[in-house]
């Protein structure tokens, strides 16, 4: 059963809302008042209908979650979801999208690959689609929505007994604290193949932004007009992977640029093949903070964008400044430990 949290949502949403879960058993919450312990209890397929203010936030819906954790703080472990969010103006959907998410996910939840369904003003970030397809936007936004509530009602991952990593990194394994994080966690993963990629500078060229026809050409062959160490090595053990692990130090609140190109680069493998059954996760160490930074563009990037299938904590974060200082963390060999017996629970038998 479905259940659908839409607090304080126009009557365009509304109607929309109503259309899309036509048929299908729906429970629906729209105040603390629809609780119950029962219901919450119930909760596992969640539906968001988010409409956004001026200021690009939904406070009720916020409230409604905290009271619904404060009745259940572990709810949200059984929990699968995907997102509607809807903005009178063309801002917004994404940002609150990858931070709802985010959140969500520390307390448990897990996303589908693609799961936001963004409903601009005018539906204007439906055009780039209305134009391949030649379907209107309007009716599109039906199409997407109900392939992507399919999605989630017949959301069974795939494990494997031999289950392959894709590990990414632009560190320096001398002197990262991300790499040493990293090394605690492989210490503790077993029966598991594992192929670490080292992106050093020069390395790999970023994406220039072919013509999409000639991109789709490259694509659909697993291949890049530019070729290199991305087509020859990566992108077949990424093909190959049940799971990406990305080793990302902050940088200036952000992914490196040696691994923001290899996302940008990955658009090759992503014409050829659906990641709705691969699984991402992250290491990401920060020298003072923003480590949820971070977090939030790898979401918008792989699960919102490319569609890799979010695990719940999908991310183990720390906050080392000097070389070595990882090691003097509280609990972090044990925090290293459980991350990998987590991610082994995500992707084998």
């Amino acid at each position: 059963m479905i259940t659908a949290i839409m607090p304080e949502i126009s009557e365009e949403l509304k109607y929309y809302a109503d259309q899309l879960l036509d048929g299908i058993p729906c429970e629906v919450f729209t105040c603390s008042a629809d609780l119950s312990e029962q219901k919450i209890l119930a909760m596992n397929r969640l539906v968001f209908f988010i409409q956004l203010d001026e200021w690009g936030n939904n406070l009720s819906l916020l409230n409604l979650l905290k009271t619904i954790e404060s009745i259940n703080p572990f709810i949200f472990r059984k929990c699968t979801a995907m997102l509607v969010v809807k903005s009178n103006n063309e801002w917004f959907t994404k940002s609150f999208a990858t931070s709802l998410i985010f959140i969500l996910n520390q307390k448990g939840c897990r996303f589908i690959g693609h799961p936001l369904l963004e409903m601009t003003k005018d539906l204007k970030n439906l055009w780039r689609w209305e134009k391949t397809s030649g379907v209107p936007r309007k009716e599109l936004v039906y199409q997407i929505g109900r392939q992507t509530l399919h999605r989630l009602l017949n959301n069974d991952m795939v494990h494997s007994a031999k289950p392959r990593i894709t590990v990414l990194h632009a560190s320096s394994k001398k002197t990262s604290n991300t790499f040493q994080l990293w090394n605690m966690v492989k210490q503790n993963l077993s029966s598991v193949q594992v192929e670490e990629f080292h992106v050093e500078n020069g390395t790999l060229i970023d994406c220039i932004g072919c013509q999409y026809q000639t991109c789709l050409y490259y694509g659909k062959q697993k291949s890049c007009f530019y070729g290199g160490d991305m087509i020859k090595e990566i992108l077949p053990s990424m093909e190959k992977a049940n799971a990406l692990l990305w080793l990302c130090p902050n940088y200036n609140d952000a992914i490196s640029a040696n691994l923001t190109a290899v996302i940008n680069r990955m658009t090759a493998l992503y014409r050829a093949m659906s990641f709705y059954d691969k699984y991402v996760f992250s290491i990401i160490v920060s020298g003072n903070s923003g480590s949820d930074s971070v977090a939030r563009q790898l979401i918008g990037a792989l699960n919102i964008n490319k569609g890799f299938h979010l695990s719940p904590f999908f991310c183990l974060t720390a906050t080392a400044y000097e070389p070595g200082s990882i090691l003097e963390v509280p609990s972090i060999e044990k925090r290293a430990a459980n991350f990998a017996a987590h991610m082994m629970k995500e992707i084998s038998f």
